[in-house]
C-alpha cells in the first residue's frame, strides 16, 4: 500500500482524502496547523455572530477520520526533500510519502504598508484569524477595513453585530467595481452606507499607526488624513500560501504550477486549490488560479480519480459564484465582465425602482446565444442557468422559459414579464410570450 500525504485539512484536501478511501486501501495522512479537524471556512462569520459554535461547522463527527482510516497530524511542515519523498514537521517525527499532494490554501494579502505586522491588523481567512478577531474585539471602538471585496463585508457585518463602528476604506471609485458591472456596484454601495457603514472610495493606506505597544491605532491615508481605528482589516484579496516552498525545486510563479491533471514538476507531487495555479487556464472563462470553495471541492474529486488510477482532466464547466452583500444575495453564471463590451454583447438589466435587485442577462452579440447572468436579491436554480448557458441557448428561449430559472420561495414576487417586456420592447418582430413554470420540465 502507498503513503499518500495530504497538507492541508480544507476543502480540497478532505475531498480529497475522502474520494481516495472510496476506492483505495492506500495509507492516508492529512496534516495541519490550522485546526485538528476540518471546518466549514465559510461559517467563520457565524461563529463570531454568535450563530453556530465551532463544534456545528464540522461537517463530520469527529470518529470520522479514525473509522475511514484516514489519519490526522495537527503540526506544521517546515520543510519537503522531494528528492527523498520525505516531509519535515516542526514538532513530529518525519513523514514519508510515496504520494504528495498540497492542499496548502491562501493567505490574505499584504503590501509592504508600514505597521502592517502590528496586533489587530490581519485578514479574515483561517481559524487563527477569527480566534484574533475576538481577542481584540472587546478593546476596539473604531475597525478600518481596507479594500473592498466579498470578505471585507462579511468582516464588517461581523464587527456591527458587537456595535463596533466600521470605516471601509476602497481604493476603486465604486465597490467591487474590479468584478460588477456599474449598476450592481453602486447597488451595493448604497446598501452599505444604508447600513450605517462608512464607505470612503477612491482611498488608499499608506501607514498603519502604532500605539506604542504594538498594536494598531490608526491608518493614515495617501490623502493626507488619519483615522483613529483600533482594528486594521486587510481585506485585499488573498494569494497562495506557498512562501514555504519558494526555495524549493518546486516549479512556482504566484501558485504552484500544475498541468490539468494536477500535477506539478516533482514526480508524484500535486497541487489544489488555492494554491495551485495552471499552468493553461482550465477554460475560457477561467483564471489560472480558482479560489473559490466549489472548485477546491471539484479539484479534490478531480484528483482523487487520478491518484487511484483513473488519469481525469479537470473539466470545470460553467464558471458559477454566490455570495451576500449584507442582505443582498449574489449569484452570477458564466461570463459577466465589470466592463460590458458593447460591440460583442448584448445586455439586458433590470433593477427593481428600491434599488435592491437585479437581473442582468449577457448574450453573444453575433449568434444571441446566453453568456452570462448576474442576479441581485433574486434568486435563480444552478442547473437552469447552467443549461442555458452550456447549450447555447439563444435569445428567444431564455425569454420564454425565465420562468424555469427563478428559486425564489413561493409567494414571492416574480420580475421575469419585466424582463420579457423589455426584451419584446427592443425586437416586436420576435416578441415572446413566457411561458408557464414546469418545475424543471426542461430536464
Amino acid at each position: 500500500m502507498r503513503n499518500i500525504v495530504i497538507i492541508g485539512n480544507g476543502i480540497s484536501g478532505v475531498t480529497t482524502a475522502r474520494h481516495i478511501r472510496k476506492h483505495s486501501e492506500d495509507n492516508i495522512t492529512i496534516i495541519s496547523a490550522e485546526t485538528e479537524h476540518f471546518f466549514s471556512r465559510t461559517a467563520l462569520m457565524y461563529i463570531y455572530m454568535g450563530h453556530m459554535k465551532y463544534e456545528s461547522t464540522k461537517p463530520y463527527e469527529d470518529f470520522f477520520w479514525e473509522k475511514n482510516r484516514i489519519d490526522l497530524v495537527y503540526d506544521y511542515v517546515e520543510q519537503i526533500d522531494f528528492k527523498n519523498k520525505k516531509l519535515q514537521l516542526k514538532q513530529s517525527e518525519n513523514i514519508s510519502y510515496d504520494v504528495l499532494v498540497l492542499a496548502v490554501g491562501s493567505k490574505s494579502n499584504k503590501f509592504g504598508w508600514p505597521g502592517q505586522d502590528l496586533k489587530a491588523v490581519q485578514g479574515l481567512y483561517s481559524y487563527q484569524d477569527l480566534e484574533n478577531m475576538e481577542k481584540y474585539s472587546p478593546t476596539t471602538n473604531h475597525a478600518v477595513i481596507v479594500g473592498g471585496g466579498l470578505i471585507g463585508i462579511e468582516m464588517g457585518e461581523m464587527f456591527h453585530t458587537r456595535d463596533i463602528e466600521v470605516t471601509f476604506l476602497v481604493r476603486e471609485s465604486s465597490f467591487w467595481n474590479n468584478v460588477l458591472p456599474p449598476e450592481e456596484s453602486e447597488m451595493v454601495n448604497r446598501h452599505i452606507v444604508k447600513h450605517g457603514f462608512n464607505l470612503k472610495l477612491e482611498s488608499e493606506i499608506t501607514e498603519i499607526l502604532d500605539d506604542g505597544n504594538g498594536r494598531a491605532n490608526g491608518v493614515k491615508l495617501k490623502d493626507g488624513g488619519e483615522l483613529d481605528a483600533q482594528f486594521v482589516g486587510l481585506t485585499v484579496g488573498v494569494s497562495p500560501n506557498i512562501d514555504f516552498l519558494k526555495d524549493s525545486e518546486l516549479d512556482i510563479n504566484r501558485g504552484i504550477k500544475v498541468n490539468e491533471y494536477f500535477e506539478t514538476n516533482q514526480p508524484d507531487v500535486y497541487a489544489i486549490g488555492d494554491c495551485a495555479e495552471f499552468q493553461k487556464a482550465p477554460a475560457e472563462d477561467r483564471k489560472p488560479i480558482e479560489q473559490v470553495w466549489y472548485t477546491g471541492r471539484m479539484h479534490g474529486e478531480t484528483l482523487a480519480q487520478t491518484i487511484c488510477g483513473n488519469r481525469t482532466a479537470y473539466q470545470p464547466g460553467i464558471w458559477f459564484n454566490s455570495a451576500k452583500f449584507l442582505d443582498i444575495e449574489y449569484q452570477t453564471y458564466g461570463q459577466v465582465t465589470n466592463v460590458p463590451d458593447e460591440n460583442t454583447e448584448e445586455h439586458f438589466y433590470w433593477e427593481h425602482k428600491k434599488g435592491e435587485k437585479s437581473i442582468r442577462l449577457v448574450f453573444h452579440k453575433e449568434d444571441k446565444t446566453l453568456k452570462g447572468v448576474n442576479l441581485m436579491g433574486v434568486r435563480y436554480r444552478h442547473e437552469v442557468c447552467d443549461k442555458m448557458i452550456r447549450d447555447h441557448w439563444t435569445m428567444k428561449k431564455v425569454f420564454q422559459n425565465l420562468k424555469e430559472a427563478n428559486f425564489d420561495p413561493e409567494f414571492f414576487k416574480r420580475y421575469e414579464d419585466e424582463l420579457v417586456g423589455m426584451y419584446n420592447e427592443r425586437y416586436p418582430n420576435e416578441a415572446v410570450k413566457l411561458g408557464r413554470k414546469k418545475v424543471l420540465g426542461l430536464f
